[in-house]
Formats: C-alpha cells, structure tokens, sequence
C-alpha cells in the first residue's frame, strides 16, 4: 500500500511540475489581500508541509508516536517565499516532494503501520494519504484546476 502511495504522489507531481511552471512570476506573486496568501506563499506552504512530513516519515519509523506539529502561518511568513527565485521555489518543492516518493517507496509495510501524532494519532501511511491529498487540494487552487476538498 505504502508503495502505490508513492507512485500516486510521483504521478501528481509528474503532472502539476508542467502546469506550475507555466505560470507566470506576475499570477504567483499576486495577494488577493494582505491576510492571504500568494500562490507563491502556497507552494511554500506546501514545502513546509513537505518539511514537516519527512520528518514525520522518518522519526515515526524510529520512535514510538513522536509528535510532529508546526504553525503554517509563521513558516510561510519566515520562510519568505514572496521574495524567493520563483524557478528556485519551484525546484525546492519537486526536489522534497521527490525525496517524499522515495522514503514511501522503500519504507517497510509493517513501518507504514507505526503511529505519529500531529493533531491527532495516526498511522505514517494515513498520513502520506492524507499528505496527497493536503497537495492535491491546494496545487489545485494554484493550478486553477477543479477543487479537491480537503478537511
């Protein structure tokens, strides 16, 4: 299971990298107002989560439910994406996201079953589950394509 979760991840990527390099700095630095983010500031946002579910990827296997939480609002404002090379973001994001791929692909079944705790308890493959799903929703909304709800 762990393993189609990887290749489900590769193939989105596979497809959205075209699609997002195809729009322009002007569309990616715009703010519909000042609480909201840029489409830029949403693809670093989706490298914070990127970040954040590597480690969780990585320490679930070796620690017993570790707890891995961040605050998505300050990592988007620290981590400055408005003023980041746009081909640079876009680098950053397909290379986490390849390194994603590749932790799912060669983890262990019985590793995909372990547990870590973000909001709540849950197990590292619901969380690659729901990982897909968190970027689908939002490279979405990017890539001006159909919605895909996400909670």
């Amino acid at each position: 299971m762990i393993r189609s979760i990887a290749l489900e991840l590769e193939n989105t990527l596979n497809r959205q990298l075209p699609l997002l390099c195809a729009i322009p700095e002007t569309v990616m630095l715009f703010k519909p107002s000042a609480e909201k983010w840029s489409k830029k500031e949403v693809v670093g946002h989706i490298i914070d989560s990127a970040q954040n579910n590597i480690r969780r990827f990585i320490v679930g296997q070796y620690e017993s439910e570790p707890k891995i939480i961040y605050n998505q609002d300050k990592w988007v404002s620290l981590g400055c994406y408005q003023q980041y090379d746009l081909s640079d973001l876009v680098s950053l994001w397909w290379l986490l996201n390849k390194h994603i791929c590749n932790i799912l692909r060669y983890m262990p079944e019985e590793a995909a079953m372990r547990k870590c705790e973000t909001a709540e308890l849950h197990t590292i493959e619901w969380l690659a589950q729901d990982y897909i799903k968190h970027l689908q929703h939002h490279m979405h909304l990017v890539l001006d394509l159909e919605p895909v709800a996400y909670p």
